[in-house]
This record gives structure tokens, C-alpha cells and sequence, in this order.
């Protein structure tokens, strides 16, 4: 919703401002339809250039992000807790009784209470992984932490290709609206011979070409690349949420204690006060028995 607020706003005070001022819209609206299919068209041929097809739909997917935000919510970091501290529990009362949740997932009831969590395959495999690596005395917590954090970050960068494909456009629609505007310009020189008032207006339809070309870079995909960024970066607590309970639990903390180490690394308006996560840990448990 506020991402859609804030297009309105660039787009009523940009030409809001220009109307006021006394500008006319005739000559941009004449020139908009072959200034965008110029300025466009490169745009989105010079993406497809230097992105493959994978990088391309990851792109076009997380322009979602920006309307959307975050995909977490505190619920789902209310759930993760709960989901984490009955696996802890299982794995401490018996590792044999853990194997078919962590082996299985998709038919674990444990992890089928929390379908959102379940349908993300990378979170899950983070758990699973980890607490099975733990089965097999790879316990170290240091060393299992610094894996974690390499395989986080690797996520992380993964996920920031979108943003950075955004950003290198944004970076490359002013020169195309240059580009734009010098053909405009060798267009106007063709027509020299004609009265002023002509001339004026073949030379501001050029000029479209470079308003048109700054306006989408720093309005539009400019932002839409740093809101993406930063939606992926508030994303990527999730999986450090389950590290720092994992590595606690491999410091052989208390369940307790590995649970509320994960309630202190949530994100402060995501995190569930101390009550709320008791009174849906206890929840869990009544579930489970």
C-alpha cells in the first residue's frame, strides 16, 4: 500500500508542480508514446543482455516485494520459535524419535503445524540440515555457526541479484534518455528550415527523452531496487532467527533458554513479548501430547 502511495506522489507532484508552473502537456504527451518505446525498449533489452532467464523471472517476481513488503510477519516468527522448541524437544528426549521429522519433513506433524514455514524450502532445509549434522556429532558450535553464516550469506546474495539487476538499470536509463534525446535532436536539424514555433516544439519533444529517462531512473526503478534491498535484508532474520537458536542449542543451553536466545534476535517489531511466546509454546505442547 505505501509503495503504491508513493508512485502516486512522484507522479502527482512531478507533473503537478509542472502544470502549476504553467507548462503544457501537449508536447509531452505527443512525444511520451516514441520517447518510452525508445528509452523502454532499450531498457529492457539491455536487462535481458546481461541477465539470464533465471535471473530475469527472479527480478520480475520481486518487484512484488515492493507492494508486498517482507514475506515475514510477526506470527510467522511467533510460530518459528514454537516450531524450533518442539523440535529441540523431540531431539533432547530422544535423536532416534527426531529422525522421521527431519528425514521427512513434508510428513512430520510438527512441521505441518506451520504450513507458511513448511512451504519454504530453504528455511526448512537450514533445520533440517542442521539438527541432523548435529545427529551425527558434527556438534562444534563454532564450526557449525561459521557454516551457517556462509550458507546465510549465500542465500543473502542470492537474493540481492534482483536489487542489483534493478539498480544497474536504474544506473543506465539516464544515458538512454540521452540516446533519446540525440535522436530527437538530429530529427529537430533535419526540419531546420522551419518557423520557430516548429522548431520549438521538435526541440522539446527531444528533450522528453532525457526528462523521461532521469524521471523512471530516480522516481521509479531507483527506488524499487533500495525497497527491494531492504525488504530482502529484513527476510534474511528469519534464517539468522533459526542460527542463533541452533548454535545455542549446541552450547547445550536449555530449551528455555536456546528459545528465548531466538525471541532477543528478533527483529524488535517483529518479536513476540515474553507472555505472547509462552502462552503459544504452551499451546504447542498441549498439540503435541
Amino acid at each position: 500500500m505505501v509503495g503504491i502511495v508513493g508512485i502516486v506522489v512522484v507522479l502527482v507532484m512531478v507533473f503537478g508542480g509542472y502544470l502549476a508552473a504553467g507548462g503544457k502537456m501537449e508536447i509531452i504527451l505527443k512525444s511520451l508514446p516514441f520517447e518510452f518505446t525508445m528509452i523502454g525498449g532499450a531498457a529492457v533489452g539491455s536487462f535481458l543482455i546481461s541477465n539470464d532467464f533465471s535471473s530475469v523471472k527472479h527480478t520480475v517476481k520481486d518487484i512484488g516485494k515492493v507492494f508486498k513488503g517482507p514475506k515475514w510477519k510477526k506470527q510467522d516468527y511467533q510460530d518459528l520459535l514454537c516450531l524450533l522448541s518442539e523440535l529441540l524437544r523431540v531431539a533432547r528426549r530422544s535423536p532416534v524419535e527426531l529422525e522421521p521429522h527431519i528425514e521427512a519433513p513434508d510428513e512430520s506433524d510438527i512441521f505441518n503445524t506451520y504450513p507458511r514455514i513448511l512451504a519454504d524450502r530453504e528455511s526448512v532445509n537450514l533445520i533440517c540440515d542442521t539438527l541432523r549434522s548435529a545427529g551425527m556429532n558434527y556438534d562444534d558450535p563454532h564450526q557449525v555457526e561459521e557454516v551457517l553464516e556462509k550458507r546465510i550469506e549465500g542465500n543473502s546474495h542470492h537474493a540481492m541479484h534482483s536489487s542489483h539487476a534493478m539498480q544497474t538499470l536504474a544506473d543506465g536509463l539516464p544515458a538512454l534518455g540521452i540516446v533519446a534525446a540525440v535522436l530527437g535532436i538530429i530529427k529537430t536539424m533535419g526540419s531546420i528550415d522551419q518557423p520557430p514555433e516548429i522548431l520549438g516544439k521538435l526541440i522539446g519533444g527531444a528533450l522528453v527523452g532525457t526528462f523521461l529517462g532521469v524521471y523512471l531512473a530516480y522516481g521509479f526503478v531507483g527506488p524499487f531496487a533500495a525497497k527491494i534491498k531492504m525488504v530482502i535484508e529484513d527476510e534474511s532474520h528469519f534464517q539468522l532467527l533459526i542460527r542463533e537458536v541452533l548454535v545455542a542449542n549446541l552450547h547445550m543451553h536449555s530449551t528455555n533458554m536456546c528459545i528465548e536466545v531466538g525471541r532477543q534476535n528478533t527483529p524488535s517489531a517483529l518479536r513476540p513479548s515474553y507472555s505472547e511466546l509462552e502462552d503459544a509454546l504452551k499451546g504447542a505442547r498441549k498439540e503435541a501430547a
